[in-house]
């Protein structure tokens, strides 16, 4: 931070002694240092608006539980809420410039908050900034609270709304891939197992388990949601609630929910909630869940679409892009290999949680800043990566649909369809003898005379080889 013009600061002082604050800053000392102290990744939590807001949020809530009891009077506590609906509704953002990895458990943050609501609320008084005789960023913003409760707090209050919209983003991708199914739902294909020839199935199948393992990821997703929007809100330093009244974790709680619309719940033993980072462990392996499954849905598009005529090319994802400095005509599947790489940083991520979370020690855990990191940064790129999948890459995918029929016809897998009836000795001949001479399955078995022309056809009807209990139950229940 470049050294204030003389004339343009202030004069703040802390434990350590006084220093010049910028006079248009809303921060004070204790952000200043901080800054100095943490020039980590560049990133200020400012980078997460979300981050920004729960604290105003949580401050706000803090603010009217005290008043509820009679703690702070009407005209701080209405400075104090109005300065903090201001930075909820984006305005001051940019005063809030710590790193957002810092050493403290997030105290830098905390005092990052306390005083630009401070310096704001001031304002709001007809005071200067710095003034903190009439409203006090500690004593006053603070009031009731440690870092060690508003810091947790904040950090699940903006998971859960980053995690809202990662919800919306995978229902998006989900319904992509559910209108290629109902595209593609009569498109014979080859199924694979180990990447060779299994059995037939239709490429609307293949699509519809894309659109079912991103609905199973929203339900695991909701499930980690509830277990975070538990809060130790209330708790102070250790979680036993020195320096708050007895009603306040209840009070802040209650006006939390109605400001964030979140339906939040105080923790039953403070004490164990302030130490505890299960909830962001769970949410963390559920990103990577997540992660993992999107990332093999997108190996699997790069897979069927490879070619254009030297691969499986089963379908053709829409070009974006050129692909080739040097190779003319190139196209690359540039959409699945974004996402890829957002999957491999969240599977980094949940490592770097675990180990974050793992290293608490006795009453605190020191790390929740790289935690919030983390988990913030993962939810953010994913939900980032859902819809540019589903925007520029699955509803633009078309199949190649004489291609897919000839290489059922040309696959030795129908032969497992024959089992039941010629036998698994005669199914194995036959396959055998088409893959060593290239004729097809089905014109060797009645070159053999093992299936009449009309039998053959009935068992290798398509629903009957894509779905074959579908069918069975329905004329089951027309013969009933």
């Amino acid at each position: 931070m470049s050294v204030p013009a003389p004339g343009s600061s202030r004069t703040e002082h802390d434990l350590l002694g006084e220093r010049d604050v910028p006079t248009a800053a809303y921060y004070g000392v204790h952000t200043l240092r901080a800054v100095e102290n943490f020039p980590i990744t560049g990133t200020p939590i400012s980078a997460y608006p979300d981050l920004v807001t729960a604290l105003a949020s949580v401050k706000q809530a803090a603010a009217l539980a005290n008043r509820d009891l009679d703690l702070l009077d009407d005209r701080k506590v209405n400075a104090i809420v109005q300065a903090c609906e201001e930075i909820r509704a984006g305005r001051w953002h940019d005063h809030f410039v710590v790193d957002v990895i810092q050493g403290g458990a997030g105290t830098s943050t905390n005092m990052n908050a306390n005083e630009v609501i401070a310096n704001r609320a001031l304002e709001l008084l007809g005071h200067d900034k710095g003034d903190y005789k009439h409203l006090h960023p500690l004593e006053d913003v603070n009031a009731g609270q440690s870092t060690n409760d508003v810091y947790p707090t904040a950090v699940k209050v903006a998971l859960q709304l980053a995690a809202e919209r990662l919800l919306q983003a995978m229902d998006v991708l989900r319904e992509a891939f559910a209108g290629k199914a109902e595209e593609f739902a009569d498109i014979l294909k080859m199924g694979r197992t180990q990447l060779q020839d299994a059995v037939p199935m239709t490429l609307g199948q293949e699509f519809a388990a894309y659109a079912v393992m991103l609905e199973e990821d929203r339900a695991r997703l909701a499930e980690a949601c509830a277990l975070i929007r538990e809060i130790n809100l209330g708790g102070t330093a250790i979680g036993t609630g020195l320096n708050a009244h007895p009603n306040y974790p209840g009070l802040a709680c209650s006006h939390l929910s109605i400001i964030t619309g979140i339906p939040l719940a105080v923790a039953g033993d403070l004490v164990e909630a302030t130490q505890d980072m299960g909830a962001f462990v769970q949410l963390s392996g559920v990103l990577k869940r997540i992660a993992v499954k999107l990332s093999k849905t997108c190996n699997d598009l790069r897979l069927l679409s490879c070619g254009p005529r030297a691969g499986l090319a089963e379908i053709n994802l829409p070009p974006v892009q050129a692909g080739s400095s040097i190779m003319p005509g190139k196209v690359n599947p540039v959409i699945p290999e974004v996402v890829n790489q957002i999957a491999f940083e969240v599977i980094g991520n949940d490592v770097t949680v675990t180990f974050a979370a793992e290293a608490g020690q006795l009453q605190l855990n020191a790390f929740e800043p790289v935690i919030a990191h983390s988990l913030l940064k993962s939810i953010g790129h994913l939900s980032a990566g859902c819809l540019t999948l589903a925007e520029r890459c699955v509803t633009g995918i078309t199949a190649n649909r004489e291609h897919l029929a000839r290489l059922v016809g040309q696959s030795i897998g129908l032969a497992t369809a024959l089992n039941p009836h010629i036998g698994y000795e005669q199914a194995t001949a036959v396959a055998q003898e088409a893959l060593t001479t290239g004729a097809s399955v089905h014109d060797l078995v009645l070159a053999k005379g093992l299936l009449t022309q009309e039998r053959l056809r009935e068992i290798l009807h398509p629903d009957n080889l894509a779905r074959p209990h579908t069918r069975a139950s329905a004329a089951a229940a027309v013969e009933a």
